[in-house]
């Protein structure tokens, strides 16, 4: 049995793949694996365990005539055509749970930082511009009493309301379903998109990828939200109109935004570099050492499953 990972993983996974008999490649080098080289590589395999930047579509998938599953090294997967993998008899997998306290850990990090100006302060203070306490240096946003809106009620912004409940903030929330346990643990309300962003004193993302939830948060949409609003992404850059939403930085139409995640990764928006109320993170929302690895563990631990003709144990689709 074979199985071939598009990039190094925590050791842990590749020698659970091994201890179970499974011959292990890997391609090797920190970058996302070129096309070529993964169609070359996929032929012959019984797995493959793949990233988010790996674009398994139908012309990829028909190369692949052993394959009996993709399991996806993270949480979404709009990389797969899932449905193609499907008619192929292929399974797909992904790794829910184990990253969602990391991720919404991350959320609170960013809201905190867009918050209270972090990073501008952080800046200000390694230029040695520091000349004393000043009454209106660095103002920033309390979070007591303010409404914090979540776009997307699954694991992550159902974490992400109980941190920020904590904090003292007023939950709402938009999802296409009621989640009823979230409601009682944070006193959530669900209201329609219109109203949480023109509500909500904090936004934050925590949607996955569709057709429906791409480019969801448009111009006429993000012209909702307050002047005072911060905005956060940690879930897809597509969401999000990457355009429009420069847009509002530029003229202070929002207070600030931060994005782990961004429209055309690994490419970011010139124009975002050069704006000081946008915090930029590198997509490090998993990036916990706990975490990757149980990521690791999780995929792998589903190619076993399936190739010893077991269920798998996190399938999509």
């Amino acid at each position: 049995m074979k199985v071939f990972i598009t990039r190094s993983l925590p050791d842990a996974a590749t020698k659970l793949l091994k201890d179970n008999g499974i011959k292990v490649s890997v391609y090797k080098k920190d970058n996302p694996i070129p096309r070529k080289v993964l169609e070359k590589n996929i032929q012959n395999v019984d797995a493959l365990i793949s990233l988010l930047t790996d674009k398994i579509d139908s012309s990829l998938i028909d190369k692949m005539d052993n394959c009996k599953i993709i399991a996806n090294y993270a949480v979404g997967y709009n990389n797969i055509d899932v449905e193609y993998a499907k008619k192929k008899n292929i399974i797909v997998t992904n790794t829910p749970d184990v990253l969602t306290d990391a991720a919404a850990d991350l959320t609170m990090a960013l809201v905190l930082a867009c918050a209270r100006q972090i990073i501008a302060a952080d800046k200000f203070m390694r230029k040695k511009k520091f000349t004393g306490w000043k009454p209106k240096l660095f103002l920033g946003v309390e979070f007591k009493n303010k409404t914090f809106g979540i776009l997307g009620s699954g694991r992550i912004g159902s974490a992400v309301a109980v941190r920020a409940n904590a904090f003292g903030a007023k939950i709402i929330y938009y999802s296409l379903e009621q989640n009823i346990e979230m409601e009682e643990k944070t006193g959530a309300v669900k209201v329609e998109l219109d109203e949480l962003l023109k509500q909500s004193d904090i936004v934050s993302l925590h949607l996955p990828l569709t057709d429906k939830t791409y480019h969801l948060l448009n111009k006429e949409k993000l012209a909702l939200l307050k002047e005072t609003a911060i905005l956060i992404n940690t879930a897809r850059g597509e969401i999000i109109d990457e355009r429009e939403i420069i847009k509002l930085l530029k003229k202070k139409k929002i207070f600030a935004a931060g994005l782990d995640v961004y429209e055309n990764e690994f490419k970011v928006n010139e124009k975002l570099l050069s704006l000081d109320n946008v915090v930029l993170l590198p997509h490090i929302g998993s990036a916990t050492f706990d975490t990757r690895t149980n990521m690791a563990l999780l995929a792998a631990k589903n190619v076993i499953a399936v190739l010893k003709s077991e269920k798998p144990i996190t399938p999509v689709g």
